[in-house]
């Protein structure tokens, strides 16, 4: 027996099935209708009300990526002249502060230094001599002294002589010259010893000590100085770097720059934000930082100092505007952000970063 067909024809016999579509909307169930009508109307509030919230309510941040990390960085140069005897470091070698980084030869300076003690054994011969001579002097004035008073003991007796009329006018004239001889001759004695007197006398600067052997002693000082000054230590803690300057056998000149150290702890961020950024920024505010060279670690940190001027204005040529085609450039400015936390990586002076400041609402 052939099946029934599930779709009779039109014509068929009986009530055709009739399917009726209703309108949108139409036919729907209350509470259909009422949910969409509250999505329609909540929907543009909630929009509304997430911008008014996050412009309102959320802390504001200003951020740049024209950030460099930087460190405190010490040229060491010689302060003696004289060739490179031996070299005490590597390069990238942590060192502390009173390492010897290198030696410069030191035989001119000992040199110097028994030149000087020459100079201080000459200068206490002198005052030695100079003190018997003062000595000496003062037994010459007693015995001038004695030979004046004989004389004027004479020219006493001539006198007498001469008024009784037993003497002549030469012999009183000899007396007489006699006399005037011997206090020349204490004047001179006495100027002498004037003279040594005063060349054994110390000054105000230095009480106590003969100028010659002062400054024979300045000059021993400094020689000593000079060759304490041919072991070049380091002056910090830190990493050295740019040693290649430093060689066997290359002549020192003072002055000139040989090694570096970058010293630890110094670490900071120099970000250069635009100046449109700054209007709400202050010292003190919280920031976070980001290193383009480890990814994923994030330092915390806070505005230590907003620099004086743009970075244009601290350039080797600033730019002149004064011109009839002047375009408008926002210029940036050097933020200086310090860093609050330990890092677990090494932070390379130069490496680049980014900086978020939160600046408040």
């Amino acid at each position: 027996m052939a099946e029934a067909d599930p779709f009779p024809p039109a014509d068929a016999k009986g009530p055709a099935m009739r399917i009726d579509s209703p309108a949108d909307g139409e036919g729907a169930p209350p509470a259909k209708r009422r949910s969409r009508t509250a999505l329609m109307i909540l929907g543009p509030v909630i929009a509304v009300g997430a911008g008014l919230w996050y412009w309102f309510g959320q802390p504001g941040v200003v951020e740049t990526d024209n950030a460099y990390v930087k460190q405190d960085m010490v040229s060491i140069a010689g302060e003696v002249s004289g060739l490179i005897t031996s070299v005490k470091v590597r390069d990238s070698q942590h060192v502390k502060a009173g390492d010897v980084l290198f030696t410069i030869d030191p035989s001119t300076f000992n040199a110097t230094i028994r030149q000087a003690d020459a100079q201080i054994a000459t200068a206490q011969a002198r005052v030695t001599a100079l003190a018997a001579d003062v000595s000496a002097r003062a037994a010459d004035v007693a015995a001038a002294q004695d030979d004046l008073a004989l004389a004027q003991a004479n020219y006493a007796r001539e006198k007498a002589l001469m008024d009784k009329g037993f003497n002549t006018r030469a012999r009183m004239d000899a007396a007489g010259h006699a006399v005037a001889v011997a206090r020349d001759r204490i004047a001179a004695i006495q100027a002498s010893v004037a003279q040594a007197r005063a060349e054994l006398a110390s000054g105000a600067q230095v009480p106590g000590v003969n100028p010659a052997i002062a400054a024979a002693q300045a000059n021993r000082a400094k020689a000593s100085l000079d060759m304490e000054r041919t072991v070049v230590r380091a002056p910090a803690d830190g990493i050295v770097t740019q040693l290649t300057r430093l060689q066997v056998g290359q002549m020192v000149f003072p002055g000139a720059p040989l090694v570096s150290i970058v010293r630890d702890g110094s670490a900071r961020v120099e970000a250069n934000f635009k100046e449109t950024d700054l209007n709400h920024m202050r010292p003190g505010q919280r920031a976070e930082i980001e290193i383009d060279a480890y990814p994923g670690m994030k330092l915390k940190g806070h505005v230590e100092s907003i620099g004086a001027g743009t970075g244009s204005e601290f350039s080797m040529l600033p730019a002149q505007n004064a011109t009839g085609n002047w375009v408008k450039v926002i210029q940036r400015v050097p933020v200086r952000i310090a860093i609050d936390d330990k890092a677990d990586r090494p932070l390379i002076s130069g490496l680049s970063s980014n900086v978020t400041v939160h600046v408040g609402k």
